[in-house]
């Protein structure tokens, strides 16, 4: 019966981050694995009383079906933010929710890629969209990821040499780099992707979450007609909601919408109810403040154990923000050889393998800081730091 399945599924691998953490399922286990909000940040209380506050009101209307794009009130809100708070022109006609980022990339391959299709990536680059897009058998280009952004030397020839559709990329506080453009790169790159017939996917989840420098400009604003501009409330509200959007040009957000009512319909309508009651009654600003500072003094903890017990061969990459350390081992050394020495010592990390297309072995690796305390991290570092030094010697 296994011939009966599509090659599109056949052909593509599980996530290799979710079965990493099933290793950390053990409880003696101090994992850096995941890539998960703090739970004790979730504003369960408030919550609460939008929920029953939205079906008090309005409960026959929120159990119904509702309209494809999202409602309308929520899509309101989210443009009127870019507008406020980034000076990206947004309207809510632009706006499309969906059910998490990760449906939005899967609507993106849907309606962009034929088998054999090019996308550009970022290398290392985001599993989730690797995977989302790897559905529709495309032709991935990767261009390197450095210090300052993507690579435009490399970049060039690729958009040279390539037929591609789509360019993807997480300009601030990437997954699994924790890296951001820097303005100078951005307006580069926009300008080589103006020269192209190219789109440009703007992932964003990790905006809200800088400590530190200042924001920098968004591609929607630097090149609006080729840019999609996606975004979450999974970091800075709650996952389980599955509210996320995607912004994008009219005659891309016609495509969407057809893909979406052909997907599912329509994002789940009383998540959407309930978030957007919550943001009216509360403050939405106040409440990413205490996860920022909740984040920064974490992410300054394992910075501080990294000095204190890493090995002086191992380097750390700057980041501003987000919820990741990207960390590179000696060129000799892979970092699954660590991962398993790690495990015997009840630590978990995430190998960079799996944010490769291209290669094997390498010698990188992925650390979250987000949902462990202060006491785990400086214990756990300590752990890590001591099988990165058998490993080295």
């Amino acid at each position: 019966m296994d011939g009966l399945f599509s090659n599109r599924v056949v052909d593509v691998q599980k996530s290799f981050i979710r079965e990493i953490l099933k290793v950390s399922l053990d409880p003696e286990i101090i994992s850096f694995a995941g890539g998960l909000p703090n739970k004790e940040l979730f504003p369960v209380t408030e919550l609460k009383e939008a929920s029953n506050s939205v079906l008090d009101v309005a409960g026959e209307e929120v159990l119904q079906y509702s309209n494809s794009e999202g409602y309308l009130p929520l899509r309101e809100f989210i443009a009127q933010r870019y507008r406020e708070q980034r000076g990206i022109e947004v309207s809510a006609e632009e706006v499309l929710i969906t059910s998490g980022s990760q449906q939005a990339l899967d609507l993106l391959g849907k309606i962009f890629l034929d088998v054999g299709d090019e996308v550009i990536m970022e290398e290392p680059g985001y599993l989730g969209a690797i995977q989302a897009f790897s559905v529709y058998s495309p032709s991935f280009k990767t261009v390197s990821l450095l210090n300052e952004g993507l690579d435009l030397d490399d970049l060039e020839s690729v958009l040279d040499n390539n037929q591609a559709k789509l360019l993807y990329g997480v300009p601030n506080f990437q997954n699994p780099s924790g890296i951001s453009y820097s303005d100078s790169n951005r307006k580069q790159v926009a300008q080589l992707i103006k020269d192209n017939n190219v789109y440009f996917i703007e992932d964003d989840p990790y905006y809200e979450l800088r400590y530190e420098g200042e924001d920098l400009v968004s591609f929607k604003s630097l090149i609006p007609e080729q840019a999609i501009l996606l975004g979450s409330f999974s970091k800075t509200i709650a996952p389980s909601f599955r509210v996320g959007w995607v912004i994008a040009p009219e005659v891309v957000m016609e495509k969407l919408v057809i893909a979406k009512q052909a997907s599912d319909l329509h994002t789940n309508y009383i998540s959407q109810r309930i978030l957007y009651q919550y943001l009216l009654d509360n403050d939405l600003d106040e409440h990413i403040a205490k996860i920022k500072s909740n984040y920064n003094s974490h992410r300054r903890e394992m910075l501080a154990s990294i000095d204190k017990y890493f090995p002086k061969e191992v380097s750390c990459a700057e980041s501003a923000g987000g919820m990741f350390l990207w960390i590179t081992l000696p060129a000799h050394l892979k970092a699954m050889d660590l991962f398993e020495l790690a495990i015997e010592k009840k630590v978990a990390f995430v190998p960079g393998d799996p944010f490769y297309i291209n290669e094997e072995a390498v010698n990188t690796l992925r650390l979250n800081y987000s949902c462990v305390d202060k006491a785990e991290i400086k214990t756990g570092i300590k752990r890590l730091g001591a099988a990165m030094k058998e490993i080295i010697t």
